[in-house]
């Protein structure tokens, strides 16, 4: 059997109930989504999306989904990509990664100075879209890179590749992530190149990468490669988990570059997991606060989920889901602590079944483990709902 998990990056159903803590009372990534613009998603829908408990007030809901359905809380401390991927895959982190809300430490940028031979603007909280807007002009005349974070633990180098080109960008990123430690630590330094273009607007590229820490421990993709099975990793997935467990890393350009990519991995013939990150619904139009942007991507992979399924063998199973929130009509750039979507589908599977409202986004990752490995193998956390959708 195989399992294709496609994450739509930030797809967010509505707010976890210790939201408020995090700031985010009342987020609600799809709901203000469809209530801005009106989504015609028919294919998500009818896999199940609008049936899920509380996703956009029920307004997507239809009669008889042919996809098994639900949302999913978080264990974990935290609304970052690595915490939300960790937990899918099956860990919980307890203690959140740390942020810099005030830049990073004077001693550490010294030290970042001393091991680059690059100075840096900025070292503050900013959007990337706007820091390199402000500052490109001072970076492309002096040298000196940008570093700026978020409201998560990211260290982020951005930097025109006609000023530092992009493998001294990855080297000066890669010297950053061996400080990041202890006293310093942050969960992901990330490269984030531009260019300028003919209209003299300065524009990030696809060749972002990111520099995270290891996961602590085993995960759903140790469990299925250390059974000589494929991980093949597209998009960003590689970086989350630093390669752990991963046999085949494959990069992408954008969502749909990601979806062509995994479709041709579907291909190919092998019992395993394909595992895709499509990142641009939380890097252009979540933090770019533009609910417009998002309805266009998301009608955009709907439009394109028939190829998907078209591409399913009779022994795939696809899964649908999101690692947080980022809602587009909320305050601020940052991520929303928000319930996660799962859609489950396949020939193999029954149809229409509500998972309800579950406990971790771990259930995934128990659940795939079960459906490749049987049950010689189990995730840290996370209860399996394979014995619920699966056909007898």
């Amino acid at each position: 059997m195989r399992a294709i998990i496609i994450v739509l990056d930030s797809l967010g159903v509505g707010q976890l109930p210790d939201a408020e803590a995090y700031g985010d009372r009342g987020a609600d990534t799809l709901g203000h989504i469809h209530e801005k613009t009106g989504l015609q998603i028919p294919n998500l829908r009818a896999m199940g999306l609008g049936n899920i408990q509380g996703a956009a007030g029920g307004m997507l809901a239809v009669q008889s989904p042919e996809g098994c359905f639900g949302r999913l809380g978080e264990m974990s401390a935290g609304k970052d990509t690595i915490t939300g991927h960790w937990e899918i895959a099956g860990l919980e982190t307890k203690t959140p990664f740390k942020t810099y809300h005030d830049g990073f430490p004077r001693e550490l940028m010294d030290e970042f100075v001393k091991a680059t031979g690059r100075g840096y603007l900025g070292n503050c909280v900013a959007s990337g879209t706007e820091i390199i807007k402000e500052l490109g002009p001072e970076h492309e005349k002096t040298g000196k890179v940008i570093v700026y974070t978020s409201a998560d633990s990211v260290f982020q180098i951005a930097a025109n590749t006609a000023t530092v080109p992009l493998e001294e960008l990855y080297d000066i990123c890669a010297k950053a992530r061996k400080l990041l430690t202890g006293k310093y630590s942050c969960g992901r330094v990330i490269a984030r190149p531009y260019v300028i273009d003919d209209t003299g607007n300065r524009v990030r590229t696809a060749d972002r990468r990111d520099y995270a820490v290891s996961p602590p421990g085993d995960t759903m993709l140790n469990l299925v490669s250390s059974r000589e099975m494929p991980v093949v990793a597209i998009g960003k997935i590689s970086d989350i988990f630093n390669g752990r467990g991963v046999t085949e890393s494959i990069h992408t350009e954008s969502n749909d570059d990601g979806v062509t990519k995994t479709i041709e991995a579907m291909g190919r013939k092998f019992d395993g997991l394909i595992f895709t990150n499509l990142v641009d619904f939380d890097s252009k139009f979540g933090h770019r606060r533009d609910p417009e942007g998002y309805a266009g991507a998301l009608e955009e992979f709907d439009a394109r989920l028939p190829e998907i399924t078209g591409a399913m063998t009779n022994e795939d199973v696809l899964f649908l889901c999101s690692d947080h929130g980022n809602d587009p009509v909320h305050s601020g750039f940052d991520h929303t602590r928000e319930y996660i979507f799962c859609l489950a589908y396949g020939e193999k599977l029954k149809r229409g079944v509500d998972l309800g409202t579950r406990n971790s986004f771990a259930d995934i990752g128990a659940t795939v483990t079960e459906m490749l490995t049987g049950s010689s193998a189990k995730t840290a956390i996370g209860e399996s709902f394979w014995k619920d959708i699966r056909l007898e």
